[in-house]
């Protein structure tokens, strides 16, 4: 255990290790309360004449599942950077999931989903995506919000290397691209996701005081550092 606790301190700093715990437990929360809470309200499609002629293309599954792995790598390269950086990040990720709530409780929302025939590996792919993921919560996207939070959180970082910044932004449009190929998403969903992530990285870095969140993040890790004897 301790093995594995010094591992992983050697890869995150201990005053990043709550903040991330905290974003994915909370992004949990948020998707998974609205829709408990506003499964059963009426949903507006925001379908647009221009998203009937995206064409649905199922190999896109492939950037959408994939992405994941994209968030994980680049949540902790920014969770790497100084604690001043990483408290402004990860307050105006937080920011972003309560707008979110808001948004999903005040305009839930959904789309009509085409018929995919059983056959192929794609569709199979499609088909087990539509099954454990409702089309609900859909404004702002949350895919394209957190793909878009790990392009900007390294944006002009220089201790990042140039290609993998341009790759982060290309994967991060691809992402964008796919929740419109799977028909996961709709136009306005996809703007939305990006225009909040710009919004909250910008709140989050508005000032240099942290505020409150840094001071409750400060607290929790002295905690935890007391409960293991480090303090």
């Amino acid at each position: 255990m301790r093995k594995m606790r010094k591992k992983i301190a050697g890869m995150i700093p201990e005053y990043s290790l709550f903040p991330l715990i905290l974003a994915l437990l909370f992004n949990t929360a948020v998707y998974n309360g609205a829709r408990l809470i506003a499964g059963g309200w009426y949903h507006y499609n925001m379908e647009s004449s221009l998203d009937r002629l995206i064409p649905f293309w199922p190999p896109a599954v492939l950037v959408y599942l994939g992405c994941y792995l994209f968030w994980a790598v680049n949540y902790i390269i920014i969770a790497r950077q100084g604690k001043r950086e990483v408290y402004q990040f990860f307050k105006g990720d937080f920011l972003s999931r309560i707008i979110c709530l808001i948004c999903f409780l005040s305009l839930p929302t959904t789309n009509i989903r085409p018929f995919v025939e059983a056959e192929g590996i794609w569709n199979q792919a499609v088909l087990w995506l539509y099954s454990v993921d409702a089309a609900d919560n859909l404004f702002p996207s949350i895919h394209c919000l957190v793909s878009w939070l790990c392009y900007i959180g390294i944006r002009g970082r220089k201790s990042v290397s140039v290609w993998y910044r341009g790759f982060s932004c290309v994967m991060a449009l691809l992402v964008c691209a796919s929740t419109l190929f799977t028909k996961q998403h709709v136009l306005v969903d996809v703007i939305g996701g990006v225009l909040l992530a710009e919004l909250c990285f910008y709140l989050g870095k508005r000032n240099e005081d942290t505020g409150i969140y840094g001071q409750i993040m400060d607290k929790i890790s002295k905690r935890l550092c007391v409960k293991e004897g480090r303090v």
